[in-house]
Order: C-alpha cells, then sequence, then structure tokens
C-alpha cells in the first residue's frame, strides 16, 4: 500500500515533467532558430522624397528615355536627422526598379559607388547605336541592369546582386539584414546559375589577362562578346578577390579645373606614402576626385587593372582584348575569338 502510494504520484509527475523539459527544449531551439534565420532589421532604410519623368531630373540626362519613372529615394538611418546618400531609381511600366545613380553623402562609401550621373546616358546611347544586337555584353551586376534598361539588350547578369555588399565597418554585425533588406527593395533575386556566373566573371577579372579572357570566352558561350567595366570595379572587384587583388582609394578635393595638378601631386606623394604600386582616378564630381590604389605588384598583373587606366597600364595597347571606346569611366572591350586571339 505504501509503495503503491509513493509510486502513484511519481508515474503521473515524471511524464509531465518530461513533456515539459521536450516542449521547453523546442521552444529554446525555435528561439535560437528565430535568431539565426532572422537577423533583425537592416540599419538603413530607403525613403522616397521625389518622384516624376525624367524632365523632372535634368541632372541625369535621361530625355532619351521619356518613358522612364524616376524615383528619388534617400538613404536613413535611425538615429540620424541627416540622410547619408540619395539613390535615383528608374523603372519602366510595371518592371523592377534599377539604380540608375547614387549621391554619397558621407565619406565610406556603402551600398553602391559615386559615379558621374550623366556618364551613363552617354554610354547607353553609344551602345545601342553601335553595339549588334545579338553580342553578349558582360559586365558588373549594376551596370549590365542599366544597359538593359536603357538599351533594350539583354546583358549576361540582368538580376540585382548585391555583390560585394559595400558597407561601413560597423555594420558588419547587419551584413544579413542589410542583404535581405536589399532583397526585399529590388525585389530581383538571381538564380544559382547566374550566381555562379557572376562569380566566374569576378574570377576573371582577377586573374592574369590570358586565363582571364579564356573564361570571359566561357561566359559569352560562343556568341561575338563585350565587357563594360567601370573605373570604380576596381574597388568591387577588390572586394570580391582580396587575396587576388589589393585596392586602397581616397577622395581628393579639386578647387577647380585648374588644380589639377596639383592634385596629381597629392595622388603621386599619397601613393608613395603607402608603398603603393599604381593608381587611376575618377572624377564624379565637380570637386571631389577619387583616386583607386593597387597595393602589390601581383594585383597590377589582373586583368582588370591591364584594362583600367591605371599609372602601370597601356589601355590602347592591350593585346588580349580590343578597346572599342572609352567615355569617362567606362571602357568597352571586344572580346575577340579564339581564332583571332591566336591568330
Amino acid at each position: 500500500m505504501i509503495e503503491s502510494a509513493l509510486s502513484r504520484p511519481s508515474s503521473k509527475i515524471l511524464p509531465s515533467l518530461g513533456i515539459i523539459l521536450v516542449a521547453g527544449g523546442f521552444l529554446l531551439l525555435g528561439w535560437f532558430a528565430f535568431l539565426w534565420f532572422d537577423p533583425g532589421p537592416s540599419p538603413y532604410e530607403y525613403r522616397s522624397v521625389e518622384e516624376g519623368g525624367v524632365e523632372k531630373f535634368p541632372k541625369l540626362e535621361l530625355a532619351k528615355w521619356p518613358d522612364l519613372k524616376i524615383s528619388k529615394q534617400e538613404i536613413h538611418v535611425e538615429g540620424m536627422t541627416e540622410s547619408i546618400a540619395a539613390a535615383y531609381i528608374a523603372r519602366r511600366e510595371n518592371r523592377k526598379p534599377v539604380m540608375i545613380g547614387w549621391e554619397n553623402y558621407v565619406g565610406e562609401p556603402m551600398i553602391f559607388l559615386d559615379t558621374k550621373l550623366s556618364e551613363l546616358s552617354i554610354l547607353a546611347s553609344a551602345i545601342s547605336k553601335h553595339m549588334p544586337k545579338e553580342a553578349a555584353i558582360l559586365s558588373w551586376w549594376d551596370t549590365s541592369r542599366q544597359i538593359q534598361l536603357l538599351t533594350g539588350l539583354d546583358p549576361i547578369f540582368t538580376s540585382h546582386m548585391s555583390q560585394p555588399l559595400i558597407t561601413p565597418p560597423v555594420w558588419q554585425p547587419k551584413v544579413e539584414a542589410i542583404a535581405r533588406y536589399e532583397r526585399d527593395f529590388w525585389g530581383s533575386v538571381p538564380n544559382e546559375e547566374e550566381k555562379h556566373k557572376f562569380e566566374r566573371f569576378a574570377d576573371a577579372l582577377s586573374s592574369e589577362p590570358t586565363e582571364g579572357v579564356a573564361i570571359l570566352r566561357e561566359l559569352t558561350g560562343g556568341r561575338e562578346g563585350y565587357i563594360v567595366v567601370h573605373i570604380a570595379d576596381i574597388y568591387k572587384l577588390g572586394l570580391m578577390r582580396p587575396q587576388r587583388i589589393g585596392v586602397a582609394y581616397k577622395d581628393f578635393p579639386v578647387k577647380g579645373s585648374g588644380d589639377v595638378h596639383g592634385m596629381n601631386v597629392m595622388v603621386k606623394r599619397w601613393e608613395a606614402d603607402n608603398k603603393f604600386t599604381a593608381h587611376t582616378v575618377h572624377g564624379f564630381s565637380e570637386t571631389i576626385m577619387r583616386a583607386y590604389f593597387l597595393t602589390d605588384e601581383k594585383s597590377t598583373k589582373t586583368l582588370l587593372a591591364q584594362m583600367l587606366p591605371m599609372t602601370t597600364s597601356l589601355i590602347l595597347d592591350f593585346q588580349p582584348l580590343q578597346m572599342v571606346y572609352k567615355e569617362g569611366g567606362y571602357l568597352v572591350y571586344k572580346i575577340p575569338s579564339p581564332q583571332t586571339a591566336n591568330n
């Protein structure tokens, strides 16, 4: 009797405790899973401040594309009253939005890199006029999307890839949240094949020229191919392939057109003081010139470094590719067929 009386409560309590402990374990695992897969909010957000046709944004020089709808978005960080950047976003009909211009208001690159807004419209007009319609076009994914929007051609890359994710060090713990926010905002996610091809594209640009051009031919799939690059691509490539190419940058103030010599002296001095091996410059505003530096000799041997007007490259005599056009920070090269290259 005593033994049965003592055993009866335990037969009910112990299974109940087990169920509670197991349930608690699942809840704890679920909470960790939530924290793992939900990285929290992005440290910034896009806010629409102005919308209209191309005539409302004359500095973009998009008058040749009157059917475009433009939205100016300011990028705001929680706790700050002033915006840190502005994005000009274009779309046609019900298609996905495309970033067409970026103005950074702080001293460190983030999300996108500044470009001179008028250069893109000139490039797109030249491509529409001279590039064969059936040609395969390779360029960084953001440039590719702009080319597709303004020319109607179909580059190899057409999705918003967010590679590399350009963030200041203080945002590094939030990179997953930023990546998710960017995917949701732009609504354009690459498939696995496109991701793989873009990785190969980065491999090509960071390889020595012979190997790099062979990869470019692989990506064009046997079609007549062209590659469009911008000076700012060297910085993005350095973030994606830091083990292959070392890149640094510095912004220099320009007081006016007569100050070019003084600016060149400052750039060369900065290169010498930091023991860098080469540089190129790009003016994306009337008052700022950005210099991109290569940090070692190995970096100067990469395909992209030799395609850009670095101090160690000869773009007019570059044999692996044929330069066919240059406008501001943009350069267009024709990719020769294997037979032409061999000859």
